[in-house]
């Protein structure tokens, strides 16, 4: 009988064949736990209002109806429009979030720099105790101007101090002779920055820029506080559908256009649809920043 081998080529005895088949098992089925409610708002999405009033939500629907999408998508300019303002928003910030925290946490990983450690502290001090909200407030609208604006979604939240630790560790795991032997060929910081460091930091700004690019992507609070009623055309993807979910006249709207009765709209279906409609694209860079999301969280969190 031909043995399995493990990964190494090494035959496996019989209870690590048993320690395995279990843990597969088991990761299997703590994969499904974890699958089960996205796939409850998906059923749910696509059940109509009196199903899920009556049996709840299930795996399956009780009644099938498309009616929460088509009132989604009866309003397709706005809807198209949040999108883009989210798509821009949240490429620009995770471009330039990832930039400025690189290039601090390249600069205070660097050994030749005498005041690292007081900046870091700076950086960690300020992050833990602010000023509040009102200050932060008429900072960025009174003397910043960020009101209105499309840079009120992005400078706020442009550089995150966790972020910046994060990279800062992962780049002190970067040997030291890299740099000298780089500036014994003549290389200046910014060449040793940009062809050195940047590169050896893939998984790292792999796994930084997701969390990123996921705080800009789901974020409305920005949003609430710059953006007035009259700019809806900045209104991000999240705040745009929470104005729809609050808002009792934007559901009848939705439904005068749908040709559904006002009585009829399907609320519950309808926030479910949203929540597929908001996911749904970010949730696609996952399988694509798998490999380098993994690596980045085991090797930059630990240093050795």
């Amino acid at each position: 009988m031909r043995k399995l081998k493990d990964a190494n080529g090494r035959p496996m005895g019989r209870d690590r064949i048993i320690f395995n088949v279990i843990s597969y098992v088991l990761l299997t089925l703590l994969s499904l736990i974890c699958l089960l409610p996205f796939l409850l708002v998906v059923s749910g999405s696509f059940s109509d209002q009196q199903s899920i009033q009556l049996y709840g939500y299930q795996l399956i629907p009780k009644s099938f109806s498309l009616d929460a999408y088509k009132m989604l998508f009866r309003i397709p300019g706005e809807l198209l429009q949040a999108y883009g303002v989210t798509i821009f928003v949240t490429l620009t910030g995770t471009l330039l979030g990832l930039l400025f925290t690189s290039m601090a946490a390249f600069v205070l990983a660097n050994k030749d720099f005498r005041y690292r450690y007081q900046v870091s502290f700076f950086f960690y001090f300020t992050s833990i105790f602010g000023g509040g909200l009102v200050p932060w407030y008429i900072f960025n609208t009174k003397y910043l101007h960020f009101h209105n604006s499309v840079i009120s979604l992005i400078v706020p939240t442009l550089i995150n101090v966790t972020y910046l630790l994060i990279l800062k560790s992962y780049m002190m795991n970067i040997p030291q002779e890299l740099y000298e032997s780089a500036r014994l060929d003549g290389a200046g910081d910014w060449t040793i920055y940009w062809q050195v460091a940047m590169p050896l930091c893939k998984a790292g700004l792999a796994t930084v820029g997701l969390f990123i690019a996921l705080n800009y992507w789901n974020d409305w609070y920005n949003a609430m506080l710059f953006l007035d009623e009259g700019r809806r055309d900045l209104y991000p993807l999240q705040y745009f559908l929470n104005n729809i979910l609050t808002k009792a006249q934007a559901l009848n709207a939705a439904a005068a256009r749908s040709g559904i009765p006002a009585s009829d709209v399907p609320s519950e279906p309808m926030k479910l649809a949203m929540t597929v409609v908001a996911t749904g694209p970010i949730v696609l860079l996952y399988p694509f920043l798998q490999k380098y999301f993994v690596k980045g969280v085991t090797i930059g969190a630990v240093k050795g």
